[in-house]
């Protein structure tokens, strides 16, 4: 380590929830913390249009919760830098942390929380249409298509979501999900059960884009009559899930059959000083909560590690 390196204590990979929670946490532990963040603080949940399922707020937006979270860290004492971490190496009671354009930070402990990135549907024609089209984010592009036909691809909590946000400003709303009912939480299915152009195509899944320049319509095969339409639409908002962001790390943790970091139940990793938290962790299950819970776990085993270096 030369001179003009300085070692922080605790360095975070990732400003998500996750993220964010171990830095309030580990800098209220007295621990300098440094943030590496390759897009925008806030994670997967700035793009949900309201948060109800998160102690405390009856409802909140997405991009609010995570703007209170990212002050309250930055409050703190924790500094953030925008890059990309592109590898790990350990140094024994220090850990090297390697970014694209920052060079390599020092760290006594390090926090991956990386999250997923979400999943594609994997089809001719899909990244031709991004943007033109093909969007991931109902919340970011939906006003574009006001008043036009639009389809969500999914059924979790995300697509039952985008489809209440596209159904207030898009003329029809298609849902398509390949199986027979909804993995999302009830209350949620049932708001959206209330709009008259919220169309459920149900046991059914996309079997073609279609278009020159931009998305004009979708093939759409009925997976019990084993019959297929033309649904005629202009955008279609694909929901299906997330991967793990994790191939940077896989030399020095353990990663499960799935890419997901494995850790113990104190959120460490296979290497002594590394830790993970929220949705790019090995685990059952992925909300907003779990993501906070795994920010305070993963801060607390940091400092008591960092306390007996």
């Amino acid at each position: 380590m030369t001179e003009k390196q300085i070692m922080t204590d605790v360095l975070i990979v990732g400003a998500g929830t996750a993220g964010l929670t171990a830095a309030v946490y580990a800098a209220r532990a007295g621990k300098s913390v440094k943030l590496v963040e390759q897009y925008l603080q806030g994670g997967q949940i700035i793009n949900a249009s309201h948060v109800e399922n998160f102690p405390g707020f009856e409802s909140i937006a997405g991009f609010e919760f995570a703007e209170a979270l990212y002050n309250q860290a930055i409050k703190m004492g924790a500094e953030i830098a925008y890059d990309k971490v592109t590898g790990l190496h350990d140094y024994g009671n220090h850990k090297g942390v390697q970014t694209e354009y920052g060079g390599e930070l020092l760290a006594k402990t390090v926090i991956l929380a990386t999250g997923a990135r979400v999943r594609p549907l994997g089809m001719d024609n899909e990244d031709k249409f991004i943007g033109a089209g093909v969007s991931y984010c109902a919340t970011c592009d939906g006003a574009f298509f006001k008043d036009k036909n639009v389809a969500v691809v999914g059924g979790g909590n995300t697509a039952l979501d985008d489809a209440l946000v596209l159904s207030s400003t898009s003329k029809n709303v298609y849902l398509i999900h390949r199986s027979k009912t909804c993995s999302a939480e009830k209350r949620l299915l049932e708001k959206l059960q209330e709009h008259k152009n919220v169309h459920f195509l149900l046991e059914s899944e996309v079997t073609a884009l279609n278009g020159t320049d931009k998305l004009e319509s979708l093939n759409v095969r009925d997976n019990v009559s084993q019959t297929e339409q033309v649904l005629d639409v202009e955008a279609v908002f694909i929901a299906i899930g997330h991967i793990p962001d994790n191939k940077a790390f896989a030399a020095l943790v353990e990663l499960d059959a799935y890419g997901y970091i494995k850790t113990d139940e104190n959120c460490a990793t296979s290497c002594p000083g590394i830790f993970a938290a929220g949705d790019g962790r090995a685990k059952k299950v992925r909300q907003l909560t779990t993501a906070a819970a795994d920010g305070t776990e993963a801060a607390l085993a940091a400092c008591d590690y960092i306390d007996l270096l």
